[in-house]
């Protein structure tokens, strides 16, 4: 289960009208009372290759935390992501789909995870999606916010995280388990080709640093929990995190990085910060 568990971080999703951005990953924030400027970045939760740039680091050693979405550095971290896994209800994926689509399902997760639906069928089907992600990349995966972790540890300063394991977690007891059971069986079925071509646009886009593109891309996406949950997975999400990121970037100056997702948009991160009176631009 430990290996899953960087994939299970993985979280989709679309701003209903995406603004278009400058082509920037780091943005600052200043202004509004902050008595030091803080930085947001756009990470991406699985990559091939992925380098921290000079202005990332710069703008790493200018900070005194770094803020993720979780606090990946908490011990009880994969104790608490196990535990939200589940669907609440005693709801199992028996209940969700008819016997053929289960025995196609079946057989589909013993050859890419290594085990059948018996074993996963009280999740959350979007987390058994999220155990996929690995068979998306010709790679070993590598993980953004891990390589802001390492360098903070290496300047002995601490991470934290915006929001907490549970409230995450109940973003996807937010979404029907049956619209998630869908998507599954549908990636299922179609042997996840549909899945590794648009994985690999949103690659690109990221690389090309096009936060509204990643967007734009997504909104198009097939995979109907991006395009019909964008209220649970990204707005109300960010909504929250606003006064939260206020109140952090008053006491300390502040590296955040968040999924590029929650960036563009006029529910996204930067409009939103705008909004409360900070100036948010571009770092290049």
């Amino acid at each position: 289960m430990k290996k899953y568990l960087l994939p299970l971080l993985l979280l989709v999703g679309i701003a209903t009208h995406a603004q278009n951005l400058e082509k920037a990953l780091l943005w600052k924030i200043s202004g509004n009372g902050l008595p030091s400027s803080s930085y947001l970045y756009g990470t991406i939760h699985a990559t091939c290759n992925f380098t921290i740039d000079e202005n990332t680091s710069k703008a790493l050693k200018n900070t005194e935390q770094l803020y993720l979405e979780l606090d990946m550095d908490d011990p009880s971290l994969q104790t608490s992501m196990i535990v939200g896994i589940s669907m609440k209800n005693g709801v199992t994926m028996n209940q969700l789909a008819n016997e053929k689509d289960l025995a196609v399902l079946d057989q589909f997760l013993k050859d890419n995870i290594g085990v059948g639906v018996g074993v996963v069928s009280n999740f959350k089907p979007f987390f058994v999606s999220a155990m996929l992600l690995p068979k998306l990349l010709d790679c070993e995966i590598k993980s953004v916010e891990s390589e802001l972790m390492y360098l903070m540890a290496e300047q002995n300063e601490s991470v934290f995280g915006i929001e907490t394991v549970a409230e995450q977690m109940a973003v996807f007891d937010a979404i029907p388990y049956q619209e998630q059971m869908n998507e599954l069986v549908k990636t299922a079925k179609k042997n996840m080709v549909n899945d590794k071509k648009e994985f690999q646009e949103i690659l690109a886009l990221y690389a090309s640093k096009d936060i509204s593109g990643m967007l734009a891309a997504s909104e198009a996406s097939e995979n109907m929990i991006s395009s019909k949950f964008e209220k649970e997975l990204l707005t109300n999400r960010n909504q929250t995190w606003i006064p939260r990121m206020q109140k952090i970037m008053l006491d300390k100056s502040t590296f955040f990085g968040v999924g590029a997702a929650h960036l563009a948009g006029e529910n996204g991160v930067i409009q939103l910060l705008r909004k409360q009176g900070f100036k948010v631009e571009a770092v290049f």
